[in-house]
């Protein structure tokens, strides 16, 4: 089989569960909030580690055999997380960013968010993102810089949103859900918040 040379991330566990399967056996994930498809392999030979890399457009997971359902699950969303912030620590610049940005809002609002500049900024030490309606500006925080994909994704799609409706009542927050991962990003943003008092999240609905 040809592997991309992607780079392989390791945690370590204490596997604990049922019996062991068949090294090598392979056991696809549903899509559900991850952006592409994820392959879990279980394999008699590992005892301790779990490694993940990209193979394609798949993300493969390889897990000790003997891990349990609710393990397999927890280091199957820890390893996805790792192989995110790694890759997303080549910084975009702004022109990358716009183009970042557009296709968004191709992908969830149809193309009809259209903002005329989106840039990283320094003096935002309160929010993550900030947007200007009435100049179609956009501008991230660059704390969200080396942080997963799916997070700066998010703060994005919440400010393209913002060109559309400007408050945060019911329909900011409809347009919302067309994006997945929005818990997962909050939550993460959360975690980080609570971790090292950075900026508060986006409003919250009902806020």
């Amino acid at each position: 089989m040809s592997v991309d040379p992607s780079p392989r991330l390791s945690g370590e566990t204490s596997p604990r569960g049922a019996g062991s399967q068949q090294r090598g056996a392979k056991r696809p994930l549903p899509r559900g909030s991850w952006t592409s498809a994820v392959e879990v392999r279980r394999s008699t030979r590992r005892s301790r580690t779990v490694s993940a890399y990209r193979e394609g457009d798949r993300t493969i997971v390889l897990i000790p055999a003997r891990m349990s359902e609710a393990e397999e699950q927890r280091w199957v969303g820890v390893m996805l997380d790792k192989l995110a912030a790694q890759e997303s620590k080549r910084v975009l610049g702004d022109v990358e960013l716009t183009e970042r940005a557009e296709r968004l809002s191709t992908q969830y609002f149809d193309g009809r968010a259209r903002p005329a500049s989106v840039r990283w900024v320094t003096n935002q030490n309160t929010r993550w993102g900030s947007c200007t309606p009435a100049e179609g500006s956009i501008r991230l925080s660059h704390r969200l810089q080396g942080m997963p994909e799916y997070v700066v994704d998010y703060v994005l799609v919440h400010e393209l949103a913002h060109l559309l409706v400007p408050g945060h009542g019911p329909r900011f927050w409809r347009l919302l859900e067309a994006y997945p991962r929005t818990e997962r990003a909050r939550g993460y943003l959360e975690g980080v918040v609570a971790a090292d008092r950075l900026p508060q999240l986006p409003a919250a609905r009902g806020e």
